[in-house]
């Protein structure tokens, strides 16, 4: 089976894959593959392993007629891909969910507390040789121990979230999802306007794709408090970015801390400038440990559909 993965990975998943495919291609561009370069990648591989960014939208499947039989894909997050698209044209897609779930909700940990505590103000106040020493009213931020955390999208990512918000830092939980869920020591609330107005501090864990595009717009931002600061560790379009940008610059609410962005890896001029904005590029899985096991579950993946086996992660 003839096979591509689109980006370089660590070099025990290309070992693994190299010990089950012989003919295996490692692209070494670090940037994602065009609409052209997928649709080509389906004419010329059996298998393709693609992930973040690579633009198998609709129209990479324009004309069909392809050899390619599964996308495996790297990441739990496949909005890049267009599932009912693949499945009309005769692929499968899988993806690696479960491997991701702890450093996605790390890093929202990190930015809730670089963004409310003002860490990436202060290091670049040190850094710029510009700190003229402590003094009790010194970059006073918000205290986070104790306050209301808000999570839209409850899924693995979500729920990881409020573990750690709720039993290391004391904090109160309330979400928004689209189905109803219990879930212990949290709330769920009517609707998402009542989760972002109740929050000191929302955190986005929600899937992208189109039903979740822009959800986070001017009016569920209008819906916050002033004090409050918004976290999106989930894709970057299911933010209108002009409107967060919008209401940071009429002081709607107190600041943001973002690993995505809607156009990444572009980052709008306006959200540089900001003090009050913690921007990450995009790290929310980016430990070896976590990129080994994303690329090990694509491979098995891989090695399912060689045999016959039953896709052990399809979407």
């Amino acid at each position: 089976m003839k096979v591509l993965m689109t980006r370089k990975l660590p070099d025990r998943v290309i070992a693994a894959a190299r010990d089950r495919f012989e003919d295996l291609t490692v692209r070494d561009n670090t940037v994602p593959l065009t609409v052209e370069e997928a649709r080509q990648s389906m004419h010329d591989y059996d298998a393709v392993l693609p992930t973040l960014g690579d633009q198998y939208g609709a129209a990479a499947f324009e004309g069909g007629n392809f050899r390619c039989r599964l996308l495996a894909n790297f990441g739990v997050g496949y909005n890049h891909i267009d599932v009912t698209a693949a499945a009309d044209a005769g692929i499968a897609v899988t993806n690696t969910p479960g491997a991701v779930t702890d450093a996605t909700a790390d890093i929202a940990m990190t930015l809730m507390l670089m963004t409310l505590r003002r860490a990436g103000e202060g290091e670049r106040l040190v850094r710029a040789g510009a700190w003229d020493g402590w003094h009790p009213t010194q970059m006073l931020g918000l205290h986070m121990t104790g306050k209301t955390v808000g999570i839209i999208g409850m899924g693995r990512i979500g729920q990881a979230i409020a573990d750690r918000c709720r039993l290391g830092f004391g904090m109160k939980v309330v979400f928004h999802n689209r189905s109803e869920k219990a879930i212990e020591g949290c709330t769920q609330l009517a609707s998402l306007n009542d989760v972002m107005a109740a929050s000191d501090v929302v955190v986005l864990a929600m899937p992208g794709g189109p039903a979740t595009r822009h959800m986070i717009g001017a009016d569920a931002l209008g819906a916050m408090q002033p004090h409050a600061f918004l976290i999106n560790i989930a894709r970057g379009d299911v933010m209108d970015e002009a409107a967060l940008i919008d209401v940071l610059q009429s002081g709607g609410i107190a600041g943001a801390g973002l690993d995505v962005y809607e156009f990444e890896p572009k980052v709008p001029d306006a959200l540089l400038a900001m003090e009050n904005v913690t921007l990450l590029p995009h790290l929310g899985t980016a430990t070896l440990e976590v990129r080994e096991d994303m690329g090990l579950m694509a491979v098995r993946n891989l090695i399912a559909h060689l045999d016959g086996q039953p896709l052990p992660n399809p979407v």
